[in-house]
């Protein structure tokens, strides 16, 4: 017979406390990902694109926030562009409040297969500064009050 399946709990409405996430979205992944093959063929065609080593940046400056992740077959079989795809996920995770406004698609190059964390995180950071696309970051953390500058 069939197995019921089990039912995730719906994100609050609103989702209070995470950036990022829109009515309905259950995870951040979702709020923010590129899922149509024409939203990826938009920024491959019109947006600029940068590449080092380990991964290619393709950027395109629209009003919303959305990445996207391309992982080919000559990464390595399903298993490494899988784990690929989760490591540049986690890359990208720490950076989204950061990033400015478009369409970013990032494409991992073959030697990603065998690039560990850190590596893909310093080849994406790198290719985010080299683009300018990174806001500034706070000068100080929210609530501390403000330090005076000696005489």
């Amino acid at each position: 017979g069939r197995r019921a399946r089990r039912r995730l709990p719906s994100a609050a409405p609103g989702a209070a406390g995470k950036p990022f996430l829109k009515d309905g979205a259950k995870n951040l992944e979702r709020a923010v990902s590129l899922k149509k093959n024409a939203q990826f063929q938009t920024v491959y065609r019109r947006g600029r694109s940068l590449a080092n080593q380990h991964l290619a940046l393709l950027y395109l400056r629209r009003p919303e926030l959305k990445i996207g992740i391309s992982v080919s077959k000559k990464v390595g079989k399903a298993h490494v562009r899988n784990r690929v795809k989760r490591r540049i996920r986690e890359c990208v995770r720490p950076l989204l409040p950061r990033l400015k406004k478009g369409h970013y698609v990032i494409v991992a190059r073959s030697a990603a297969g065998q690039d560990d964390l850190s590596t893909l995180s310093r080849a994406l950071d790198q290719l985010l500064r080299r683009q300018q696309l990174l806001l500034d970051a706070p000068a100080q953390t929210a609530g501390a009050p403000p330090r005076r500058q000696r005489p």
